[in-house]
């Protein structure tokens, strides 16, 4: 009895794992290479977010309501100063996501990463071009404000700007 209850269990397994994103697929764009029909660009070498050959602050951070990656109507004026500067200045730009620090660390990861992604999909309705802009996801690594409460959770969502020099 115990056998086919096993068999069954390790089959069923077998259908359902294949089918789970990665943190990869998420970071390609769930669809390969292409995210709306706009391939994202290869990584250039040399640059991280992290790095020393990408500036940060230059731009007011994108902020997102909990549990939510759409951009709002009120936060689309910083979009589009972005914008304006892509457009005029051809550099390559790394848009960072992140979260609070509620919800599991894949969660955030993916929160995270769909937050970068909502950014670079308004950008390119912008006229920018997607081969210009990389995503990348820290998930709740990195808050810009600490401690709990809302005050706190809300600052630390956000997607950031960082131009590749």
């Amino acid at each position: 009895m115990k056998r086919p209850l096993l068999l069954a269990v390790a089959l069923g397994l077998a259908f359902l794992l294949p089918s789970c994103k990665t943190k990869d697929s998420y970071a390609t764009g769930m669809d390969g290479d292409f995210v709306d029909g706009v391939p994202l660009p290869e990584r250039t070498d040399g640059s991280s977010y992290l790095g020393g050959g990408v500036s940060k602050g230059q731009f007011s951070p994108v902020q997102f309501g909990f549990d939510s990656f759409e951009v709002s109507g009120s936060e689309m004026g910083k979009v589009q100063a972005v914008a304006d500067f892509m457009r005029s200045s051809k550099q390559n730009m790394i848009i960072a996501g992140f979260t609070d620090e509620r919800g599991t660390e894949e969660y955030n990861r993916g929160l995270g990463e769909r937050r970068a992604l909502a950014v670079r999909e308004k950008l390119i309705g912008l006229g920018v071009s997607g081969g210009h802009v990389q995503t990348v996801s820290f998930g709740e690594e990195m808050p810009a404000a600490s401690g709990g409460g809302e005050a706190a959770w809300a600052a630390n969502r956000r997607a950031e700007f960082g131009v590749v020099r």
